[in-house]
């Protein structure tokens, strides 16, 4: 099945196929076409894979189908109006103040051309939904680290804390190691207290697909031995996004788990790594640097699974996660989330990592402390409230952030 659907994939790019699933090939006489018939456009409801993921094992939607109008709405388009009449609750301010582990120097605050008026606004927002601190993955390093630290640290060193990236330049150069290090060292003195988010969906640390396979640099590259080990000297942890969620390697095709928002992440078919491959690069890091701490933003992009992310957790004590932007994973699933967190309530941060709106921050409140169904989701999936008890709820919002993270 993969490598028919692989094949179609090809195939229907090189034709430019259109939503409706056909192609129009123009031929050498004039208004003379063919249709060219592809696997978009064929009768889904007899095929019994299809019908085996849409309806489970009894293979049936229970309904007699038959064609009409929605025939021509498009998945993109597609934002289905619920029925469920169910319990709303309104939780303007968190249980408990919060530290959200995972934001960043969004586009939005450059965009109105008054970056510290922003970042104003921002704290007021924070103010009103119980934010006391946000810790910005700023990614950056030179002259780009020295302008957030005059954005955040001049004003408001009390409600922000700076994170660093990593140099990039010339990695394949001898002297990399070191000057990798003297910029870390330079950006802690000026009040980086961690580094991150190091990010690696498969093509390497430094994100640049035009280097051959071979010369990318992945988190477990000797290259940055020194690096890792320099962080564990100064005590300060590294925010590690290792793969994306793994329906970002699945065909963009009927089976497909998320909507057309989100294929300009897909990555089927590159010259990556790919999920399977990246997922094990985690554990080789932790085995080789046991003196640092690594928190695995996106709840380690397996969320999905939680199962074997707890034998991770319990496999390495350097080890730490955070929630952000993994709200699908969580409120799909709430029951099994709640089990998870409350198990491994020492070792989880809270994070959005999804822009600046109080409405955000409030749908947060609502899933982790409410008991509320059917909550609209992202994607046009529905979630579940977790319902956490105070105990939990106080180690995820801040407790373990002000453990893990440093704050001299």
């Amino acid at each position: 099945m993969k490598n028919n659907r692989r094949g179609f994939l090809k195939k229907a790019s090189l034709l430019g196929l259109g939503a409706s699933g056909m192609s129009y090939v123009q031929g050498c006489g004039p208004k003379k076409q063919e249709i060219i018939e592809t696997p978009l456009s064929k009768e889904w409801t007899s095929d019994p894979e299809w019908l085996k993921v849409k309806y489970g094992a009894w293979s049936g939607p229970g309904v007699p189908v038959g064609p009409g109008p929605m025939d021509g709405v498009l998945v993109k388009d597609y934002a289905p109006k619920s029925t469920i009449i169910a319990e709303e609750t309104f939780i303007p301010k968190a249980k408990f103040s919060v530290i959200d582990a995972h934001v960043h120097h969004y586009t939005e605050i450059e965009e109105g051309g008054n970056p510290k008026q922003a970042i104003k606004d921002w704290v007021k927002t924070m103010d009103e939904v119980g934010v006391e601190k946000s810790v910005v993955l700023t990614v950056a390093t030179g002259k780009e680290f020295d302008k957030m630290v005059d954005y955040y640290l001049t004003d408001y060193a009390d409600r922000f804390q700076l994170f660093c990236g990593i140099e990039m330049e010339g990695i394949d150069k001898p002297d990399y190691p070191e000057r990798a290090v003297k910029e870390l060292e330079r950006c802690y003195k000026l009040g980086a207290r961690g580094v991150g988010e190091v990010t690696d969906k498969g093509f390497g640390v430094s994100r640049d697909q035009s280097l051959k396979p071979e010369e990318r640099m992945h988190i477990d590259d000797d290259r940055l031995d020194p690096f890792w080990a320099k962080c564990g000297e100064l005590n300060i942890p590294v925010n590690v996004h290792q793969s994306d969620h793994p329906s970002a390697w699945t065909p963009p095709d009927v089976y497909q788990e998320r909507t057309p928002i989100f294929q300009q992440f897909n990555k089927y078919d590159t010259d990556g790594l790919t999920y399977d491959e990246l997922v094990t690069y985690l554990p080789k890091l932790l085995v080789k640097h046991p003196k640092t701490t690594f928190i695995a933003c996106h709840m380690a992009n397996l969320g999905n699974d939680l199962n074997r992310l707890g034998a991770m957790l319990d496999d390495f004590d350097n080890l730490y996660l955070d929630i952000s932007a993994r709200d699908y994973e969580i409120g799909r699933q709430p029951r099994a989330s709640a089990k998870f967190l409350t198990k491994y309530s020492d070792r989880v941060l809270f994070g959005t990592d999804m822009g600046l709106d109080k409405q955000m921050y409030q749908a947060w409140w609502r899933l982790l402390e409410s008991g509320d169904e059917h909550m609209p989701g992202r994607v046009w999936w529905r979630y579940y409230g977790l319902e956490l008890p105070e105990n939990v709820l106080e180690k995820l919002y801040r407790t373990n952030a002000e453990k893990v993270l440093n704050w001299t």
